[in-house]
C-alpha cells in the first residue's frame, strides 16, 4: 500500500466518508493512490529561453475512484529560490509539461544556476501530491555587446579642416568575461577612405574634412568579435561641425537703377542679394547695410530690398541740380567678427509731371428747395482751382462732366467743361426716383490736366433738399378688429396698427392707447408698443368678465396727429373648473347594501361657466378600494348619482371601513380622443367620505381542537348604524305589549321555532361554566329621530323594504308593522341580556 503524501485539507464529513471508501476499495482492490509520474526528476534549460520553452515532461496517475485533476492544477508551488519563470501546462487529463513563462530572464552569468520546483497535485477528492523538479541552467555563449547608447547608435561631431586623427575610442563587453579580461577584436564592417579603426577600438580620420566639399556626414558600421567568433555591431555617424570661413558674394548683376521721381515712402527700388558659403546658400543669414550717408534710401538688413526713405522731389532743392545718388552697400556673414564683402550701385531720379491741377476746396454742400427751377445755377468751380506748373501746357486744365449716386439728369454743366454746375431735374420728394436716392445726390466732378499724364482730383459736391409738409398722418385701416382668447399670459402679442405719412423723409410715429382697455382689476390691460404699434396684454384677460373691450389709438409724427379705434374680442376657452354641490358628504350604508343602490339617494349637481353639461365626465380617483363605488350616469349629464357597485366581502376581500372618495369631474366627454390630447381640460374635484356600518352583533366561532375562540363585537353608536329600525320596531313592542298575552304566547312559539333551527348548528362548548361566560350584552343607545325619510332600499337578508333619511341615518319598515315577525331569533350565543329585548341577527359578508 502506497502512503499518501501532501498537504491535508479538512473536508466535510460527507466528502470525508467518501474518501475512506475510496481508500478501502483501493486497499481491496489492491488500486494505487494519486500520484505524480516520471517526478521527481532533473531537467536542463539554456540560459535566455524564450517563453514556452519546454523543460519537463510527466504525467499523473490518478487515485482508484478515478477522480480528475481540479482545474490550475498541478501546479508549481514554494519554488527555491523564489521565482515566476516557469509554469505547469495541461496537455491532456494526464498528462503535464513545464514551460518557461517569459517573466524572468534566466541568464547563467548573473542569476541563479538551479532551481527546485515543488510540483503540487490534486484530484476532487481532495487527494494530492507534491514532487521536487530540479532545473538546471546551462551557459550558452553569447555575443559581445556595445553599452548604453553605443548600442543605440552614436552621433559623433567633428570640426571641419580638422587634421586627420583621433576621433573616438569603442568599447564593448563579452557576458561570459566577468571579469573583462578577454581581448575583443573591433573592425569597420562597412570601409571607407576617409576613416580606419584599430583592432583595440580607436577610430581615427585618414583625411582632411572639408564642411563645404559636401562632406557634411558619414554613416559608418563598427563591428566587434569575441573569441568564439560570436560578433556584435553599431552604427556611428560622424557629422561635420560648419565654421565661418567663407567671404559672403553678392549675386545680384545689376548696378545702375532709374527710378521716378514722387514714388511713395517704403517703394522698393532695388533688391541687393548675395550668398555665404558657409550658410548653404541661405541668405537669411547674412546682414545688409549701407555705408555711405543718404537719407534718401534705407536697406532692409535681412533681406537686402533698398526702399525709398525720403520723398524724391525732382522740382525742388539739390535733386534739381543733381539727379544721380550713388550708395556703398556691405553684406557681412555675422554682426561682429565676421567675413564682409562691399559693392557700388547708382540710383538716377526722372523727372514727371506731378504739380496737377488743385482746388483750394475740394467738398461742396449745397441746400436747395424741392421745388428749385430749372437752370439754377449751384456752383462756379473755377474760383476754387488753380495748377502750380509754371510753364503750359502742364499750367492748363480742365473739368469733366458730373456724375455720382442720382446725378443723372438733375445736374449738368453749362456751358461744358466750364466748371459751371446747374440744376436740369426735379427734386420733389415725394417722386419715387427721387426717394430711391434719398434725395440727397452726390455729385463728382473731376479737374484734370491738359498735358500727359493727365493728372486729376476729384471735386465732391453734396446737394441736399429740404422737404415740405404736404400730407396728413392716417392709419392703414378705418378700424382694427383683433382677437384674443383668454387663456392668452400677460405680454402675449394681440395685433399691429400702423399709421403712415405720405410726405418724405418719413418721421418716425408714435403709438399710444387714449382711451378704453379698463377692468375691475387694472385700470388699463393693454399696452402698445410706441414705436412698432404691436398691442399686446398687460395682464390675462377674462372672457366671463369682459367679453368685449373697445380701445382708441393715437398716432403722432411730431408734426400730424391721428386717431383710430381698436375692437378686442376675448375669445372664451375652457378655463373654468366644474363646480360640483355638495363638494364635500358624508354617508353611512349597511354592509349588506344591495348593489346597484342608489346609496342615501346622493347626487351630485355640478356646473361650469365655460362648458356644456354634456361635457361633464366623473370619474374615482383615489380611495375606491376594490371599486365598490360608481357613479351613474358616468358622463354626459351634470347630475350624477353615487351607486354600489359591488358587494362588501370582508371575510377575505375587505379590510377598509371607512371611504374617502376623491371624485373627478372632467369637462372633457364631448370630445374625441385625437382632439382631447391638444384641447384644453378642466377638472374639478368633489370628496366623499362612506362609513360602512357592520352588523349590530356578530360573533363569529373559529372551532379548534379543545379551544374554543370566541369574538365579541360591540355596537358603536352612529346615527346611520343598522340597529337604528332596531330601536323603532323595539319602541313599537313595547306598546304592543300592551295588546295583552297573545302577543305573549305568539313571540313564544316564534322564538321556539327559532332555537330548534339554531340549536342544530350550534356546537356545545367544553364545559357548562364557559357557556354562562358567553353572556353578550347588547348596548342600547336612545337617538332623536328624524320623522323625514327620503330614500328606501330593500334588506338583503329579510327581502323587506324599509325607508331612510339620507341626512340622520334613521331608518324604518314600510308596510305592517307584522313585517318585523318575519325576522329570525337570534340563538343562544348572540340573545341579549334579562330584561331585553331580542336583537336581529343579520349576516354579511
Amino acid at each position: 500500500m502506497k502512503i499518501l503524501c501532501g498537504r491535508t485539507h479538512r473536508e466535510p464529513p460527507s466528502m470525508q466518508g467518501a474518501v475512506i471508501v475510496l481508500v478501502l476499495l483501493r486497499i481491496t482492490s489492491g488500486g494505487e493512490a494519486l500520484h505524480l509520474v516520471r517526478l521527481p526528476a532533473t531537467s536542463n534549460v539554456a540560459e535566455n529561453a524564450p517563453p514556452a520553452t519546454l523543460v519537463h515532461k510527466f504525467s499523473v496517475n490518478l487515485s482508484v475512484s478515478l477522480s480528475p485533476v481540479i482545474p490550475g492544477f498541478p501546479m508549481v508551488v514554494n519554488p527555491r529560490p523564489f521565482t515566476e519563470a516557469f509554469r505547469v501546462n495541461r496537455l491532456s487529463a494526464t498528462n503535464f509539461e513545464v514551460v518557461t513563462t517569459g517573466k524572468e530572464q534566466l541568464d547563467f552569468e548573473t542569476g541563479p544556476k538551479v532551481f527546485d520546483l515543488q510540483i503540487y497535485v490534486k484530484d476532487d477528492v481532495g487527494v494530492t501530491d507534491v514532487q521536487v523538479l530540479t532545473v538546471q541552467v546551462t551557459d550558452v555563449n553569447e555575443p559581445p555587446q556595445f553599452q548604453g547608447s553605443l548600442a543605440q547608435g552614436l552621433n559623433l561631431y567633428v570640426i571641419e579642416r580638422t587634421n586627420p586623427g583621433f576621433i573616438y575610442q569603442v568599447e564593448a563587453f563579452d557576458p561570459e568575461d566577468t571579469s573583462r579580461n578577454i581581448p575583443l577584436g573591433y573592425f569597420l564592417i562597412s570601409p571607407s577612405k576617409n576613416f580606419r579603426m584599430s583592432a583595440n577600438g580607436t577610430l581615427f580620420s585618414t583625411t582632411g574634412l572639408d564642411f563645404e566639399a559636401r562632406h557634411k556626414s558619414f554613416d559608418l558600421l563598427v563591428g566587434v568579435r569575441d573569441s568564439g567568433n560570436l560578433e556584435a555591431s553599431t552604427a556611428l555617424q560622424v557629422t561635420m561641425v560648419n565654421i565661418n570661413d567663407e567671404i559672403p558674394r553678392f549675386t545680384s548683376p545689376r548696378r545702375v537703377y532709374s527710378i521716378p521721381e514722387e514714388v511713395p515712402l517704403g517703394t522698393m527700388v532695388a533688391n541687393i542679394t548675395a550668398m555665404d558659403p558657409d550658410d548653404e546658400g541661405f541668405p537669411g543669414r547674412l546682414l545688409y547695410s549701407i555705408t555711405t550717408t543718404s537719407s534718401y534710401f534705407m536697406v532692409d538688413q535681412l533681406t537686402g530690398t533698398i526702399q525709398v526713405a525720403q520723398r524724391l522731389d525732382r522740382d525742388v532743392g539739390e535733386l534739381r541740380q543733381n539727379p544721380i545718388i550713388s550708395l556703398e552697400v556691405r553684406v557681412r556673414d555675422r554682426p561682429s567678427g565676421g567675413q564682409e564683402n562691399r559693392m557700388q550701385i547708382t540710383f538716377i531720379v526722372e523727372d514727371i509731371n506731378d504739380n496737377p491741377a488743385t482746388c483750394m476746396k475740394l467738398t461742396f454742400s449745397i441746400m436747395l428747395p424741392e421745388r428749385a427751377a430749372n437752370g439754377t445755377l449751384l456752383l462756379d468751380l473755377n474760383k476754387f482751382c488753380f495748377d502750380d506748373d509754371s510753364e503750359a501746357p502742364n499750367n492748363k486744365f480742365n473739368f469733366t462732366t458730373p456724375s455720382g449716386a442720382g446725378s443723372s439728369r438733375r445736374f449738368s454743366q453749362h456751358p461744358a467743361g466750364s466748371g459751371r454746375i446747374v440744376l436740369i431735374g426735379d427734386l420733389d420728394y415725394e417722386n419715387p426716383s427721387n426717394l430711391a436716392v434719398g434725395n440727397e445726390y452726390s455729385v463728382v466732378i473731376q479737374v484734370q490736366d491738359a498735358a500727359p499724364p493727365y493728372y486729376k482730383k476729384s471735386i465732391y459736391i453734396s446737394i441736399r433738399t429740404s422737404p415740405e409738409n404736404e400730407f396728413p398722418l392716417i392709419f392703414e385701416r378705418p378700424s382694427y378688429v383683433f382677437d384674443v382668447p383668454e387663456r392668452r399670459p400677460a405680454r402675449t402679442q394681440i395685433g399691429q396698427v400702423r399709421a403712415t405719412d405720405a410726405d418724405f423723409p418719413q418721421r418716425p410715429v408714435v403709438y399710444s392707447v387714449s382711451r378704453g382697455g379698463a377692468s375691475l382689476q387694472y385700470p388699463n390691460i393693454f399696452w402698445i408698443n410706441p414705436k412698432t404699434g404691436e398691442l399686446q396684454l398687460i395682464t390675462q384677460a377674462d372672457h366671463e368678465t369682459t367679453p368685449v373691450y373697445i380701445l382708441t389709438v393715437e398716432a403722432t409724427n411730431g408734426e400730424d396727429r391721428s386717431s383710430v379705434t381698436i375692437t378686442v374680442n376675448i375669445l372664451g376657452e375652457n378655463d373654468e373648473k366644474p363646480v360640483c354641490t355638495p363638494n364635500f358628504y358624508f354617508m353611512a350604508i349597511p354592509v349588506d347594501l344591495k348593489v346597484g343602490t342608489n346609496i342615501q339617494n346622493f347626487k351630485l349637481t355640478c356646473t361650469d361657466l365655460d362648458s356644456s353639461p354634456r361635457s361633464f365626465r366623473y370619474s374615482i380617483g383615489s380611495g375606491n378600494i376594490n371599486n365598490h363605488f360608481t357613479f351613474s350616469p358616468n358622463a354626459g349629464s351634470n347630475i350624477t348619482r353615487l351607486l354600489l357597485a359591488s358587494r362588501f366581502d370582508y371575510s377575505s376581500l375587505d379590510t377598509v371601513w371607512d371611504y374617502k372618495l376623491l371624485v373627478y369631474v372632467t369637462d372633457d366627454n364631448l370630445l374625441s380622443g385625437r382632439t382631447n390630447a391638444k384641447a384644453l381640460v378642466e377638472t374639478g374635484t368633489v370628496t366623499l367620505s362612506v362609513k360602512v356600518i357592520p352588523h349590530p352583533t356578530t360573533t363569529i366561532t373559529t372551532p379548534r381542537p379543545r379551544i374554543t375562540y370566541q369574538i365579541r363585537r360591540e355596537n358603536i353608536y352612529s346615527p346611520s348604524a343598522w340597529y337604528v329600525p332596531f330601536i323603532v320596531t323595539l319602541g313599537s313592542i313595547l306598546l304592543l305589549g300592551l295588546l295583552g298575552s297573545l302577543m305573549v304566547l305568539l313571540s313564544k312559539a316564534v322564538y321556539r321555532h327559532c332555537s330548534s333551527t339554531t340549536r342544530k348548528d350550534r356546537k356545545p362548548l367544553t364545559k357548562t361554566r364557559d357557556t354562562k361566560r358567553m353572556d353578550r350584552e347588547a348596548m342600547v343607545e336612545s337617538i332623536q329621530m328624524n320623522s323625514v325619510f327620503d330614500g328606501e332600499a330593500v334588506d338583503p337578508v329579510t327581502g323587506e323594504i324599509y325607508e331612510f333619511n339620507s341626512k340622520t341615518g334613521a331608518r324604518r319598515w314600510k308596510g305592517p308593522l307584522t313585517q318585523l315577525w318575519h325576522w329570525p331569533q337570534p340563538s343562544t350565543q348572540t340573545r341579549g341580556t334579562a330584561g331585553e329585548a331580542p336583537v336581529p341577527k343579520h349576516t354579511g359578508r
